[in-house]
């Protein structure tokens, strides 16, 4: 089994094409889920985020008010930081247990949906290959000053809190031109799954061998060090 790395920027339409790989039936680890996950009351990264940014990122329900983090953390890096400390060590393990289940299950590759897959630096040494959903800078900010109903600075502050996508395809393996139509977008994917399925590689059923078991361990406990390492206090 590999590894397969999607990010892209923020409404660049990365969301959509994972979509379409959980369509052809491709098991997607979806960062963004589990950072949701990991923020629901009660869980670890929820009490210290509220423990560090205060009752006002709390709405009604008692749950966190996502726009209210978001309007701290995007105007100030510091505030990102912080949260990116609190929350990524907990994404990272529930991404690891999801990513062994599909080992078990024996599925040839895992497609990691993590946005900021690039700024992390985390998994991408890990994925074989590093997909990156591209689009026009214009049709971004237009599609999230829609989407979000953002001001025209309000979209910018977002867009330009992150790797510019330019940046990102530069070390991309495989780039997915979101720029043209649906079904344009489409097609690129189901091509880029059929080269995924003639990839060659292990797989748990087809080998079932001791030295790949250690192997894909080997891998996962890199992965746990390096995530220690990077969010050491």
């Amino acid at each position: 089994m590999f590894l397969v790395g999607l990010t892209g920027g923020i409404a660049s339409g990365k969301s959509t094409v994972s979509k379409y790989l959980v369509e052809l039936g491709c098991s997607v680890v979806d960062a963004d889920l589990v950072a949701r996950e990991v923020m629901l009351p009660g869980e670890t990264a929820f009490r210290r985020t509220v423990e560090t940014f205060g009752r006002e990122v709390v709405d009604g329900n008692g749950e966190i008010n996502r726009e209210a983090l978001g309007e701290i953390i995007f105007r100030d890096a510091e505030a990102r930081k912080k949260l990116n400390k609190i929350t990524h060590p907990q994404i990272i393990k529930k991404m690891l247990l999801k990513i062994l289940m599909s080992f078990l299950k024996g599925d040839r590759f895992v497609v990691l949906d993590v946005p900021l897959l690039v700024e992390s630096k985390i998994w991408v040494r890990f994925v074989r290959h590093l997909v990156v959903v591209n689009c026009s800078p214009g049709a971004q900010l237009e599609r999230l000053m829609k989407r979000n109903d953002y001001t025209e600075e309000e979209a910018r502050i977002r867009i330009t809190s992150q790797t510019p996508l330019s940046e990102k395809c530069k070390l991309a393996t495989r780039i997915i031109n979101n720029d043209g139509s649906i079904e344009n977008t489409r097609c690129q994917v189901r091509e880029f799954v059929e080269d995924l399925k003639k990839s060659w590689s292990f797989n748990f059923y087809e080998v079932c061998g001791l030295s790949y078991i250690v192997g894909f361990t080997s891998c996962l406990t890199r992965v746990f060090i390096a995530t220690n390492k990077a969010f050491a206090y």
